[in-house]
């Protein structure tokens, strides 16, 4: 029996990094999962390895470099860290079940933070399940871990943040034939104008610098941008060998070798809805989010949710929630006095609200359109197991008006990925067949387990000699 941790904490993002050091320096016993082999997350991912190749790092740009430093501070802080472990199960009270080298192991703690981070928004729309097509974010991660380079004719559709920083990336990296096919709306300009002068206060200026050297690079490297684009198809048999699509009245259709698609982040939901923790809808990222207070605990005892798992804020600010959720855990444990974790959390909050104030521009400007919940009929909608979106108009038709009801009707979101990939399409398709909103709508019921895992690892941990830490 290994000795009972204070805190658990759930990915090893800059969340979940900063959250776990703050605990480990604050004297907590804290154990740090994560399913890749090193820290990092998604944001940071292979900086460890990366550090010492300097043109790799050079395209991946100083903020990825600034992850280096976290790091460092993680693996000094006494947190232990079990790396390449699937979180497959989390019961009440801070128990949590991970799969590590085929063991099943059952850890328990006092407090839980979970800080798995974001997703890419699902993109369903015709052609999107060929081969030779891919999201932008996971194009990435073959840049940052093995320094894969895209080949041929790349085109990027979609639009956001990420969007534009891996097309200066691949800009960097020598991609010669680069297309982009910006899909955001004419509209989200002007409705996003309003929140403009507040995007300039506290860090939110920089993250505008930022926007503005990419469009500026890409523009310098002669990228060919193409702005309003709309009903967006990818054509091939064997593997994806065009895209067709729209701007304005003018059909285009152009051959490529490679597509990546994406269209922002959303956060992780899985683990959250499965342990029971009340969400709600944020019209302005256009997703669901769990409620939380201000030190990041969420609607259930000892349960804090920190960084984009908690509504998209970004890596810096996913660092200081971080930190928030650690310093309360701290004064419950009563390791600061409750008049230290408030004055360190006012210094930490306003920190983390110094980067949030360019948010509420950039989630206006780069807001998905109608068109991504509304695919035509014939576009598969739940790949796992092959249902169309025209099936799930017809379920709704027949009465299912919500994701658990089309789960019934459909096995739409039974597969592997648990309903990650088809999640928010469903709920979106639902909403708009029924005249409703997303939050009347729902979401589908999680059950475990989460990730997969055997019968054998099953039968392994309940045996006496099973491993059960922390108790």
């Amino acid at each position: 029996m290994s000795q009972g941790w204070d805190a658990i904490v759930i990915g090893a993002g800059p969340a979940g990094m900063a959250a776990a050091a703050t605990l480990a320096e604050g004297g907590a016993r804290a154990l740090l999962l994560d399913e890749q082999a090193e820290p990092g997350g998604q944001i940071y991912r292979a900086i460890e390895r990366n550090r010492s190749n300097a043109r790799l790092s050079a395209i991946l740009g100083p903020d990825y470099r600034r992850g280096a430093a976290l790091v460092e501070r993680l693996r000094a802080s006494g947190a232990c860290l079990r790396f390449s472990s699937s979180v497959w199960r989390v019961e009440p009270g801070a128990a949590v079940w991970s799969r590590t080298n085929g063991m099943a192991t059952l850890d328990r703690a006092r407090a839980l933070v979970i800080a798995t981070g974001a997703m890419e928004r699902p993109v369903p729309l015709a052609g999107w399940t060929l081969p030779g097509v891919m999201t932008v974010g996971a194009l990435q991660i073959l840049l940052k871990t093995g320094g894969l380079v895209p080949s041929g004719r790349l085109v990027l559709a979609g639009t956001g943040p990420l969007f534009y920083l891996f097309a200066r990336q691949c800009l960097d990296a020598g991609v010669e034939h680069l297309t982009l096919l910006d899909t955001a709306q004419s509209g989200n300009i002007p409705a996003a104008l309003p929140h403009l002068p507040r995007a300039f206060t506290g860090q939110g200026w920089r993250y505008l610098a930022k926007g503005a050297g990419l469009l500026a690079a890409l523009s310098l490297g002669r990228v060919k941008l193409l702005r309003g684009v709309s009903e967006i198809a990818i054509e091939g048999e064997e593997r994806a060998t065009a895209i067709r699509f729209r701007t304005g009245r003018a059909s285009h259709r152009l051959g490529c070798d490679l597509i990546g698609l994406h269209e922002g982040v959303i956060p992780q939901q899985q683990l959250p809805r499965a342990l029971g923790c009340i969400f709600d809808w944020n019209e302005g990222q256009s997703c669901f989010q769990p409620r939380r207070d201000p030190w990041g605990a969420s609607t259930l005892p000892g349960v804090f949710i920190a960084g984009d798992a908690g509504g998209i804020v970004g890596a810096q600010a996913s660092l200081h929630e971080g930190e928030a959720a650690a310093l309360a855990i701290l004064a419950e444990l009563g390791r600061i006095t409750p008049a230290a974790r408030d004055a360190r959390l006012r210094r930490v909050r306003q920190a983390r609200d110094a980067h949030l104030t360019a948010r509420p521009f950039l989630d206006r400007l780069y807001r998905p359109g109608p068109g991504l919940i509304a695919p035509p009929d014939h576009v598969t909608i739940c790949r796992c197991e092959a249902v169309g979106a025209g099936s799930l108009r017809r379920a709704v038709a027949r009465g299912a008006l919500g994701p658990s009801q089309a789960k019934a009707f459909l096995r739409v979101g039974m597969g592997p990925c648990q309903g990650r990939l088809c999640g928010p399409s469903v709920t979106g398709l639902i909403a708009r067949e029924t005249d409703r909103s997303e939050a009347e709508t729902g979401y589908y019921r999680i059950r475990d387990p989460i990730k997969p895992v055997t019968v054998g690892e099953l039968a392994r941990a309940s045996q006496p000699s099973a491993s059960h830490r922390g108790d």
